[in-house]
């Protein structure tokens, strides 16, 4: 037991069960050393706390303020001591996660599923936003982020791999448009851009050493990628967005990738943490799985 609280402890196991003894056997120590405890507590407060009789000891009325007092900051104590010996079990305790919207709806459910599944005792709080959390600020155990590579010295960055964007746009919209052939072919007012500031989105297209970039946004900018997608489907511009959130609408024919022989440059999918010495043990658990699930289930090439 901590030993700046073990007079207090030993004096209210001594109050609650009205005997030594007991509260020596409840406590693994002797009845002799628990009131040597009590006494030399008594002695510091130059008063005494509890009345002794051969058949049982109470508190006075001092020995119950003490009580009334200190009781609660021990059980207060106890309970972050206990909180923390959860958080530092790597298979038990509540782990709080941040990640995209596109990435959480797409990956989060089956990866939830699966984990909860190998860990039913780690409970989770997941939010969903585009944003950049403060990770410390706003009491975030990590972050999962697909972002540019991070300028942000003070915290952690664990790349996991390399995120490919697509230019896509539906067939319709070359209805009315005619279907670009360079980059210099786009027309901005088609251009749908993506940001979490005012700044519009500018695209930076390479082939072959050549580089050319677009301004977009001059019709539509949007901090979410879910509605620049679900434009672009229907038929009303072209939208630059993370392969895993494009690759499905590709497939089925919805959208089309634009300039598929110019490259843009690639996000990174990362882990995001405070500034840990070491990564607390739910925050390796979760970890673990997280890379081993996502080996599994997509097709994302990890970074060795």
């Amino acid at each position: 037991m901590h030993q700046d609280l073990k007079p207090i402890r030993v004096f209210l196991e001594v109050a609650r069960l009205q005997g030594f003894a007991a509260a020596a056997k409840s406590l693994g120590m002797t009845a002799a050393s628990a009131t040597r405890i009590v006494a030399r507590l008594e002695e510091e407060f130059g008063q005494q706390l509890l009345l002794r009789t051969t058949r049982q000891v109470s508190l006075t009325s001092t020995g119950a303020l003490v009580a009334a007092r200190y009781k609660p900051i021990l059980e207060a104590f106890d309970q972050v001591k206990r909180d923390l010996d959860r958080e530092m079990q790597p298979h038990r305790g509540r782990l709080s996660i941040n990640a995209p919207m596109a990435f959480g709806l797409r990956l989060m459910p089956g990866l939830i599923d699966s984990f909860k599944l190998a860990y039913p005792n780690i409970d989770l709080n997941v939010r969903l936003t585009d944003r950049l959390v403060d990770i410390v600020a706003e009491v975030c155990d990590l972050s999962i982020r697909v972002s540019e590579p991070p300028t942000d010295k003070s915290t952690i960055w664990r790349k996991l791999c390399e995120i490919p964007m697509r230019a896509v746009a539906a067939p319709s919209l070359f209805d009315r448009y005619p279907r670009p052939q360079t980059p210099e072919d786009l027309d901005p007012k088609i251009c749908l851009s993506y940001g979490d500031t005012a700044d519009r989105e500018v695209w930076r297209f390479e082939k072959a050493g050549a580089k050319r970039l677009v301004t977009a946004g001059q019709s539509l900018h949007s901090n979410n990628g879910d509605l620049l997608y679900r434009v672009a489907r229907k038929g009303l511009g072209i939208a630059v967005l993370p392969e895993f959130h494009v690759a499905e609408g590709v497939a089925r024919g919805e959208v089309d990738v634009i300039l598929p022989d110019w490259d843009l440059p690639s996000l990174w999918l990362s882990l995001y943490y405070p500034p840990y010495e070491a990564l607390p043990p739910l925050v390796a658990t979760f970890t673990e799985f997280f890379e081993a699930y996502l080996a599994d289930e997509t097709g994302f090439a990890f970074d060795s």
